[in-house]
């Protein structure tokens, strides 16, 4: 039990707390700090520990000088950068104010204010309370226009014009301070992301003048890293790594470069490595990220299961669970769709009607819709994602076809998936080729079976002929299923079916025989009894039926004989091979 100092009490009661944790934070840090556990460090070091993402412990000191120094402008300030570059918008908005409020010449917290008003495409309020740091500051201060530039760089609503006047406004204020150069240089890449001269030239220059400078060199490791040449940038991280063992970025940065070139354990070993020093709940939710990224999506669902307890919230995280949920399945968790759709739909819920989605926002929603029962929806869904990102469309298309096939719409499978095929039939997979085959002799089969119900002989017979295009459909479908997987004992089964059928419609024979011939041949003797025994007997009933047709009495008795021997009670083997009357087969 302890108790809580009165100036920390002062400052909670001033301040709007719309964050239970922040709350939390403040409280705890009061205490601690005026019962002699926790100091109030040096604002420079608390800002080092923002510069390397270690946000929990820049965090402890900023609140341990807030309790010091309860009307400083810069702690707020720079508190306030800690939360937003942490990713809690809200929490710093609420620092940038109340620092503008204790301080109000101080001209920084105005710059917080607007990059808030930025976040949310508030571009002439932003612009407003960047012009009023300027004035406050007359002018002259480089780090006011660092961080204006950093503001136009550091939300949804970049505007890299802008952030190149700041950053050159800057230098030209402060020529020896490299991260006016660094700034400058991220300014360039985001107007130009195809030309590297120019952020090279300033990285360099702060590394210049500043050759312990870790920022700069990760800057320039991931210049090249975007040109691909990963071992001249994973050599760059290594340095900023030995300038500062403490520096986080430089192990995040290895990591994603390990995954980009195909080491997944060397990618999570280092996301570990970052989390020793930024065990922070949005350093595991960044590690959540690289989880989902190498497909390890168990293991991301628990790194999101362990955040929501600890009452982590945010859209991005709910958005990444949705995900996880989708591609992990349900055979270790048989409630993973019904979380995965909770957790999407309040994402959806979170980002409101404004937010720029991503295709894969819908298909992951269409996708845990359908897994959930709810087909129709999750229909319109995909159609969405499709709409939004064209170049998905093949893969959202087959989507579409399976969720369509298991609902035994074959109307709307054959729909889907000729769309698909007129786009580019390159694109048709194995999945693809099986699902328009069956659905396009399942339209067929049903035509058949209305026929053998008509009485008329005419009318049946017309009927039957209206089966037809379906069939040859089906068997063009089905002879791609065999190119997309020519060892496929399925294939072959399902083309051998068409043909037969067109075989029976036109009164011909032995159009299917070789595509059950090759059924024989891909299932090994000693394998006929195993997972493709009805495969098996399906082609022995065809090649006995065929061969008795054409009168080689051999093949028909060496097919029939072979039958009986995998299916003792087959009752077309046993009537081939045991005539009920002398002479009948």
């Amino acid at each position: 039990m302890f108790l809580i100092p009165g100036t920390v009490l002062e400052l909670i009661k001033t301040i709007k707390i719309t964050n239970l944790e922040t709350m939390k934070k403040i409280l705890f840090a009061g205490a601690l700090s005026f019962t002699g556990i926790v100091s109030a460090q040096n604002l420079q070091e608390a800002i080092l520990k923002t510069y390397n993402e270690r946000y929990e412990a820049a965090a402890s000191d900023f609140r341990a000088l807030i309790a010091k120094e309860s009307t400083k402008g810069d702690n707020y300030f720079y508190y306030g950068e800690n939360f937003f570059k942490s990713g809690e918008v809200d929490s710093a908005d609420m620092f940038y104010k109340k620092g503008a409020e204790l301080s109000p010449t101080y001209a920084l917290n105005f710059v917080g204010i607007g990059k808030v008003l930025l976040s949310k495409n508030d571009v002439n309020g932003a612009k407003t309370n960047f012009f009023k740091a300027t004035s406050l500051s007359q002018s002259k201060s480089a780090e006011v226009y660092r961080k204006i530039a950093e503001a136009y760089l550091e939300t949804e609503y970049k505007n890299p014009d802008e952030a190149i006047a700041a950053a050159n406004m800057a230098i030209k204020l402060d020529t020896k301070n490299p991260d006016g150069y660094i700034v400058l240089g991220d300014a360039l890449l985001e107007k130009n992301p195809s030309e590297g001269s120019g952020p090279i030239k300033n990285y360099k220059m702060a590394t210049t003048l500043d050759p312990k400078s870790a920022k700069g060199i990760i800057r320039e490791g991931k210049l090249y890293q975007r040109g691909r040449n990963y071992q001249l940038a994973l050599d760059m991280y290594k340095q900023a790594e030995a300038i500062d063992q403490n520096y986080a970025p430089a192990y995040r940065e290895k990591a994603e470069l390990f995954f980009l070139s195909g080491q997944a354990s060397k990618s999570i070993e280092n996301w570990k490595k970052y989390l020793e020093l930024n065990n922070s709940d949005y350093a595991r939710y960044r590690f959540m990220s690289a989880l989902f990224t190498n497909k390890q999506y168990a293991d991301a669902v628990t790194e999101y299961e362990g955040l929501k307890t600890k009452g982590f919230n945010n859209l991005y995280l709910e958005r990444l669970a949705g995900y996880s949920y989708a591609e992990m399945g349900d055979k270790t968790d048989k409630e993973a769709y019904n979380k995965g759709l909770v957790a999407i739909n309040k994402f959806f819920e979170m980002a409101g009607s404004n937010f720029k989605y991503l295709a894969n926002d819908y298909k992951y929603k269409g996708i845990l819709l359908s897994r959930t029962g709810k087909d129709s929806i999750a229909m319109m869904e995909l159609e969405k994602a499709i709409a939004l990102e064209p170049s998905a469309a093949n893969e959202l298309y087959t989507e579409m076809g399976n969720i369509s096939y298991r609902a035994k719409k074959h109307n709307q499978v054959i729909a889907v998936l000729e769309k698909k095929q007129g786009i580019d039939a390159k694109t048709m997979s194995t999945t693809d080729y099986f699902n328009l085959g069956r659905s396009y002799y399942s339209l067929a089969s049903t035509k058949l079976t209305e026929a053998n119900s008509i009485k008329d002989a005419k009318q049946r017979a017309a009927k039957i002929e209206e089966a037809m295009p379906w069939y040859v459909k089906a068997d063009t479908a089905f002879s791609g299923l065999i190119r997309s997987n020519p060892k496929w004992v399925v294939a072959y089964i399902n083309k051998g079916r068409s043909s037969a059928s067109i075989d029976y419609i036109n009164k011909s024979s032995g159009l299917a025989k070789s595509y059950y011939e090759k059924v024989l041949e891909l299932v090994k003797p000693e394998e006929r009894a195993g997972a493709n025994k009805n495969n098996v007997i399906e082609a022995y009933e065809y090649l006995g039926a065929y061969y008795t047709e054409v009168k080689d009495n051999d093949n028909a008795t060496a097919m029939w004989t072979a039958l009986k021997e995998l299916d003792p009670a087959n009752v077309k083997a046993n009537n081939y091979l045991s005539p009920k009357k002398p002479g009948t087969k």
